[in-house]
């Protein structure tokens, strides 16, 4: 037997000795004990109380768990998700004065619409009165009464039909042109800000907003407040009959439809709440999965898969946990909405009943109370529900309208000057800079330097020393933290900064293409006139015409970012740079994934490009030194400070940083 078994008997009481007998229990540790009488009662009323210890725990879950899921219980309450922006909810007047704004020019088209909706809506409400009369006169053998009545009764089915075509395909109009105009603004919104706020927010996050939180507010306009006014003067109608008929029993469906509308003002609060929350986590699992596609290779080299079916997972949960509460919080109304349904029709037949009992109504006007009662509550319910629908809208669409009220980044409103003629002589006066994100990591420290019109200069060092942000400065995608960079003597800040962008070129160090054949990525943002010829020599000129040549289409094959290669993809980077014939030319990392002869044929036309008739001033970032030797000047950075300057020769000599970089460059090839 196993040291860890232990075996145990029911202690008995052996009947001939008339004594308890013993049993051994045998443990790990091989001693054992006497089981007595005693010690077994003992035993069994620490189970009994155990069992109903846990029997009390148990219904104390189960009771709480009741209690928790009547109305303003625990199990109601909804998750937050927390933002750092958090701002204000929409107010639902505002969000539809906003919308209304971005159709003002349709209002012909409006106004048709509305009218036609209330001519519909008033000749469905008139129909139930002439539908009871034409009963009545038809059972009191009134020809005329009836014939008029059904003649009525045609004329009022012929014009709701016609005012209802009508109204949607107005109303249609108006939801086409609201959701285009939503879209556009919010777009625009988005692309003029800095880039500070891109690295904040997420891609995902963003292109969520523009299709579903557009699309969502699609049924503001041609389904909410198209029923929401319909009902609202059919409602009205229905009132207006029922007090004409009899406001006695006129008063019994007045106050069973507020107390309709006193539990719909909770409900849609709460509805609303619920789609904000289920707009944000959508956004969210949206950007994971984005996130997790467009890294499909580093996700599947590493064998991160699962870890990002987690993260999708546990947003995805979010959004289940919210949509239980929602559809649980809908059955209650939907229970609510029937029960008082019932009770209306209840009331109708007993107080109306009466009332004819009493000889205080005629079976006539029962008949129309009884129409004009379903009407009413069928009518409250409808607007109800659309109301409903609108808060769900506008809730699960605040952050659209709160993106929307972004303003442009000042450098898109200011207009500066444009120079007539730029030289390409650059200055930077004791900058500093810390990105938004990072205010107590200085990325550059007290910068002074000048770079000369129409030379040639290299920026080197190690990574993370300040490189690419620097030319980021000068391109004024961020603006310093202090200090000036000057451009032929004027202030950044005072230039125009469409224009002196047209004047530079940039090639990033890991360039993308856009979804376009090579000829427009070649072309993309030229400010002057293309021709083909123009494309030809500066896709020469980067050594990227053979390639594109040897293309199927030439130079109209769309691009498939992932069929090229990196070094395919820096030359016509390169030549979409040389093509718009630049004064300043920006190269970061331009040539890192060219082979030696490619880079060599390109060094040489970049450093030909200065001795053209224009003045061009050339910036190159590299870390391969034998691209930047002949390069007029060199500045060594690190840690956020230019610590050495000069041409190659006199750096060398200097037996600094770029000396040890130059030797290990030196050692790697040997």
């Amino acid at each position: 037997m196993s040291p860890n078994l232990c075996v145990s008997h029911i202690p008995k009481w052996n009947t001939f000795y008339n004594k308890p007998q013993t049993h051994f229990l045998f443990g790990r540790s091989k001693s054992f004990r006497v089981v007595t009488p005693e010690t077994r009662f003992r035993l069994a009323v620490s189970e009994n109380e155990e069992a109903v210890s846990g029997f009390q725990k148990l219904l104390g879950k189960r009771v709480g768990f009741v209690a928790s899921i009547l109305p303003g219980g625990s199990w109601w309450t909804l998750s937050e998700h927390r933002e750092e922006d958090a701002e204000q909810p929409t107010a639902v007047m505002l969000a539809l004065r906003r919308m209304w704004e971005l159709v003002a020019d349709k209002r012909w088209v409006a106004i048709v619409a509305f009218g036609s909706l209330a001519v519909a809506a008033l000749s469905e409400i008139t129909m139930p009165s002439i539908l009871a009369a034409s009963i009545f006169s038809a059972e009191s053998g009134e020809t005329v009464a009836f014939s008029r009545n059904a003649f009525f009764l045609v004329l009022l089915c012929f014009t709701s039909g016609i005012c209802s075509g009508l109204r949607s395909g107005c109303f249609g109009i108006l939801n086409v042109t609201l959701v285009r105009r939503l879209q556009e603004n919010l777009f625009t919104a988005i692309l003029f800000q800095d880039i500070s706020y891109f690295d904040k927010e997420k891609v995902g996050d963003l292109t969520s907003r523009l299709a579903a939180d557009c699309q969502r507010l699609s049924h503001v306009i041609g389904n909410d407040l198209h029923l929401i006014l319909r009902n609202t003067l059919q409602g009205t109608g229905a009132i207006i009959n029922l007090l004409t008929l009899s406001w006695p029993l006129a008063s019994s469906a007045l106050v069973i439809c507020s107390m309709l509308s006193a539990i719909f003002v909770v409900y849609g609060q709460y509805q609303r709440k619920a789609a904000k929350l289920t707009q944000d986590f959508t956004a969210c699992a949206n950007d994971v999965a984005q996130e997790t596609i467009s890294s499909i290779r580093i996700v599947r080299a590493y064998g991160a898969g699962k870890k990002e079916f987690g993260r999708y997972k546990q947003w995805l949960q979010r959004l289940a946990y919210i949509n239980r509460r929602e559809s649980v919080a809908y059955g209650f109304w939907n229970l609510s909405f029937n029960t008082l349904y019932r009770s209306t029709q209840i009331f109708a037949v007993l107080l109306g009943g009466m009332s004819v009992l009493g000889c205080c109504v005629t079976v006539e006007q029962l008949t129309k109370y009884v129409l004009y009662c379903e009407w009413l509550i069928y009518a409250t319910w409808r607007v109800t529900n659309s109301l409903s629908s609108l808060l769900q809208s506008i809730g699960a669409s605040e952050k659209t309208f709160q993106l929307m009220n972004l303003l442009p980044s000042d450098q898109f409103l200011a207009k500066g000057v444009k120079l007539q003629r730029l030289m390409g002589h650059i200055q930077f006066v004791n900058v500093s800079f810390h990105y938004p994100a990072r205010m107590m990591m200085p990325v550059l420290e007290h910068l002074n330097f000048t770079v000369e019109a129409n030379q040639v200069i290299a920026i080197v060092g190690l990574s993370g020393s300040g490189k690419s942000t620097l030319l980021n400065l000068l391109l004024r995608l961020y603006e310093p933290s202090s200090g000036q960079i000057y451009i032929d003597g004027f202030p950044l800040t005072e230039l125009d900064i469409r224009w002196l962008r047209q004047n530079i070129g940039y090639v990033a160090q890991e360039p993308h293409l856009f979804n376009m054949d090579i000829k427009s990525n070649i072309e993309y943002g030229c400010p002057r006139k293309i021709k083909q010829e123009d494309i030809e020599l500066a896709a020469k000129q980067a050594s990227a015409h053979d390639f594109i040549s040897s293309l199927p289409n030439g130079y109209e094959t769309l691009v498939d970012d992932n069929a090229l290669s990196g070094g395919q993809k820096q030359r016509i980077a390169i030549a979409r740079a040389i093509l718009r014939d630049p004064v300043i030319m920006i190269l970061d990392e331009a040539t890192s994934a060219l082979d030696a002869e490619s880079e060599h044929d390109i060094k040489e036309v970049l450093y030909a490009l200065k001795d053209e008739s224009k003045s061009r001033t050339i910036i190159i970032i590299a870390h391969r030194l034998s691209t930047i030797k002949a390069a007029d000047r060199i500045f060594v950075m690190d840690d956020g400070r230019i610590i050495e300057m000069g041409n190659h020769d006199e750096l060398l000599l200097k037996d600094g940083l770029y000396a040890k970089l130059n030797k290990i460059q030196t050692d790697i090839l040997t």
